[in-house]
């Protein structure tokens, strides 16, 4: 599912993120985001963005419900947790889980 993102490019940013560099690897379409400071974190074009939707995306007859003990992959952002699920982050939203 392709989603809109923006692009919002860290000023000085110094942690280089990848394969072992302490952070939870999130895959995200056709990229890596990194978990870091409750936002996720992208390498692009040699900065590194916070890699966030664009818009409201709900995943449309979602039935699993999400929690610590569901079996998925929990990721602190901002003010919630999303759990990665089939290759994307789910996050609980008025009473349904949305995209991220």
């Amino acid at each position: 599912m392709a989603t809109l993102m923006e692009h919002h490019p860290l000023a000085d940013h110094t942690h280089v993120h990848g394969e072992g560099c302490g952070h939870v690897a999130v895959p995200h379409e056709d990229h890596v985001d990194y978990a870091h400071d409750g936002h996720l974190h992208r390498v692009h074009q040699g900065h590194t963005d916070e890699c966030e939707t664009a818009s409201h995306i709900q995943h449309l007859n979602h039935t699993h419900e999400h929690g610590p003990d569901c079996g998925h992959v929990g990721v602190p952002h901002e003010d919630h947790v999303d759990y990665l699920h089939d290759g994307h982050r789910h996050a609980a939203h008025g009473g349904h889980w949305d995209d991220h």
